[in-house]
């Protein structure tokens, strides 16, 4: 019995335009702190047009007001959330854009909500 086999190949057109306007995109080539006008005054500073990077200081605001609260520090917090403690330093600089993931660990970990204009972990209302 003999055994075919069969290559196919695919021609993909990459518009660099829309690599612009895809989700992620050149947005997130930058740190969200980076896009702030006085980038040094991060988790302060002022945003002009930037409205996901008004969320990522937000949700580090809000981090930052729980691991006082709960009188918590990096290590703790990645202990009870699994969100590496690097990852955790690193949203709170502003210096990355967490994800979807990270969040909701987050929330999870803390027992709290963080995104802007919640109070309970996103995972309880799914």
């Amino acid at each position: 019995m003999a055994t075919q086999v069969v290559t196919c190949f695919v021609s993909v057109h990459f518009d660099c335009q829309e690599r612009m306007r895809m989700t992620g995109g050149r947005g997130r080539s930058r740190p969200p702190r980076e896009l702030a006008r006085d980038p040094e005054n991060w988790p302060e500073a002022t945003f002009v047009d930037q409205p996901q990077a008004r969320v990522v200081q937000a949700v580090a605001q809000a981090l930052t007001r729980q691991m006082t609260l709960q009188g918590l520090g990096l290590r703790r917090v990645a202990a009870l959330s699994g969100v590496n403690r690097q990852a955790v330093a690193n949203l709170l600089a502003g210096s990355s854009w967490p994800d979807v993931a990270t969040l909701s660990r987050l929330e999870d970990g803390l027992g709290v909500g963080l995104y802007p204009g919640t109070n309970d972990p996103g995972s309880m209302h799914c």
